[in-house]
């Protein structure tokens, strides 16, 4: 594929089945790399710097079950005991990124971008509003309204029935180190949505407040790699990168 030097260039990775310990490090690893670029890169002229582009990824997980809990999370919003999350073969990490507690397992894509945000534009809110907007787009393909609630990261559907609540889809924690991004997005594509009701998701414990996914949606299973395709083109084009090879 032809470069253009007018565009952030992001490489593309896939992994399914791996540990959760494994794909932190590997995200921590491009991490670290971004990172150390910067500093090498600090006594460079304006015009070197953009000699010496930087190459992001975007990593997208299927991992096995899960629980991850924020740094401003609360351990009390795990309903299981050590013993009950051995017995059921769940792991549980207590990780460096924003929000509470969620679940990430089969049928769901964990999405991890690792940009330096030098190459975009340095606003860790809209970072995390552009986020939403690829999901919600992703999910106009599917004839679902994705939405925004106040107070509340993420994306929803708003509820439109009297007695239905508001269903999250897709969660989003997100950590951020000299401009340089870690961690992510986890949406619910064909989750088993009985993991959840293990956990407070997101330390959200409101009546009017549910899980769901595109399979509980459209009332049938979706094909996860249809599901890919759409949303790697949409984060290029939302973001204004193009992807390597």
């Amino acid at each position: 594929m032809r470069k253009s030097m007018n565009k952030p260039q992001v490489e593309f990775l896939e992994f399914s089945g791996m540990t959760y310990q494994d794909a932190w490090d590997i995200q921590t690893k491009y991490h670290n790399e971004l990172k150390s670029n910067k500093v090498a890169w600090r006594d460079l002229t304006e015009q070197q710097r953009k000699e010496k582009r930087q190459l992001h990824r975007m990593i997208f997980c299927e991992h096995g079950h899960v629980y991850t809990l924020g740094k401003s999370g609360s351990k009390d919003h795990l309903l299981l005991t050590d013993d009950q999350l051995a017995s059921k073969e769940i792991e549980y990490f207590k990780i460096n990124r924003g929000g509470d507690i969620t679940y990430h397992g089969p049928g769901q894509i964990t999405g991890y971008p690792i940009f330096d945000m030098d190459e975009f534009y340095n606003d860790i809110h809209k970072y995390v509003r552009m986020l939403e907007e690829c999901i919600i787009k992703l999910l106009e393909e599917y004839n679902i309204v994705g939405d925004r609630i106040e107070g509340f990261t993420g994306v929803w559907i708003k509820s439109d029935q009297k007695g239905k609540p508001d269903r999250k889809l897709c969660a989003i924690g997100v950590h951020m180190s000299r401009w340089v991004t870690l961690h992510g997005f986890a949406l619910n594509v064909n989750s088993d949505l009985s993991y959840f009701s293990n956990i407070i998701p997101c330390g959200i414990d409101d009546e009017d407040k549910a899980v769901t996914s595109i399979q509980q949606e459209l009332g049938r299973k979706v094909d996860m790699e249809e599901v890919k395709v759409k949303l790697k083109a949409i984060f290029a084009s939302e973001f204004g990168f193009e992807y390597v090879v």
